[in-house]
């Protein structure tokens, strides 16, 4: 938390501060009320700890008997753990699926109202709090919940299942997402996880991403365009110059960040290069080349095959440089 202000990233619109799993007791209270484990003593305290920083608190947890990680769950406490987190401060709540698998199994209900139940229940107890609490939901994409997690009050869920740093995951993950765009917007976002920049791993095993900066460029950059949650996913506290400026780039995150909120459609794919083109409240477009080709190579992007004007004024973001008027193609050299 204290390396988020030190390496200037709360003066960057970064604000939360979540505790994945790991945090729960072994055992609940005596009056079944969730407890936490020695690492976290007072999560009241440390939430007004992260209020009085101006920053924000979320908590992890699972609908069914046990998390991802195998410590307790929400299953038949939901009320109760809803309640908790509202006393603690809790501002974002992610529900990951993890055992409710079992639960779902053994009810032998394969409808799609088997599917949303456990999130209609936390979204109940949810509402019942005198808090506004962001319900992040975690359940892989099945029954393609983009559908419906804004029917059960989610603001954002997963697209897709867990992300690792490699190129071969951000692809994949990639080319799941141009269908989506249409149920995408504010208050409710698809997730295509995490990001995978900096020093990643758990615990002690610590490794700098295997993305390429090029590839990482690539990275933040679909994410923005894609109206995608931010979720830094690295060690904060050993996070270098390049991967500080790369998550502080005020002109790229406020496309991310747009108060219209569309997700970019994929304009142009073939096998060499993607041309996705978002719509800004300003009017204005973001227009995000990729080149997939394996080569630097240069890409004509011709203004009315994207639908646009046919003569306008250029900015490269990553840059923050007028690049100027351009009429009918801009020309690009994109690494790949």
């Amino acid at each position: 938390s204290q390396a988020l202000i030190d390496k200037g990233l709360i003066d960057h619109g970064w604000a939360y501060i979540n505790i994945d799993d790991g945090w729960e007791a072994e055992n609940r209270n005596g009056d079944g009320s969730i407890a936490t484990n020695s690492k976290f003593p007072d999560m009241k305290s440390l939430g007004d700890w992260l209020h009085d920083k101006g920053l924000k608190f979320g908590i992890y947890s699972s609908p069914g008997t046990r998390t991802c990680g195998n410590f307790l769950g929400s299953y038949q406490h939901e009320a109760q753990d809803a309640a908790t987190y509202a006393s603690w401060g809790i501002d974002y709540l992610k529900y990951d699926w993890c055992s409710y698998g079992n639960v779902y199994k053994a009810e032998g209900d394969t409808s799609l109202a088997a599917f949303m139940k456990p999130y209609i229940t936390m979204q109940k107890a949810l509402q019942a709090q005198n808090r506004d609490i962001y319900y992040s939901l975690c359940q892989y994409g099945m029954k393609d919940v983009w559908k419906w997690g804004d029917q059960v009050s989610g603001n954002s869920w997963r697209t897709t299942g867990d992300i690792n740093d490699s190129w071969k995951s951000l692809r994949s993950i990639w080319s799941r997402q141009a269908a989506l765009h249409s149920y995408s917007g504010p208050g409710h976002w698809n997730d295509p996880d995490m990001l995978i920049v900096g020093m990643v791993g758990w615990g002690d095993h610590l490794h700098p991403t295997k993305l390429t900066p090029d590839e990482q460029y690539t990275h933040i950059s679909l994410w923005c365009m894609l109206s995608a949650p931010l979720l830094i996913g690295c060690d904060i506290s050993t996070m270098d110059n390049f991967t500080v400026h790369l998550l502080t780039n005020d002109e790229v995150l406020a496309i991310d960040q747009d108060v219209l909120g569309k997700q970019a459609e994929q304009k142009v794919k073939n096998e060499d290069y993607e041309i996705w083109v978002k719509p800004l409240a300003d009017g204005s477009h973001a227009i995000a080349i990729f080149n997939v080709s394996g080569v630097n190579r240069d890409i004509k992007v011709n203004f009315k095959d994207l639908g646009m004007k046919k003569r306008l004024h250029v900015r490269d973001l990553w840059r923050q440089k007028n690049i100027g008027k351009k009429t009918a193609v801009f020309d690009a050299q994109v690494a790949t």
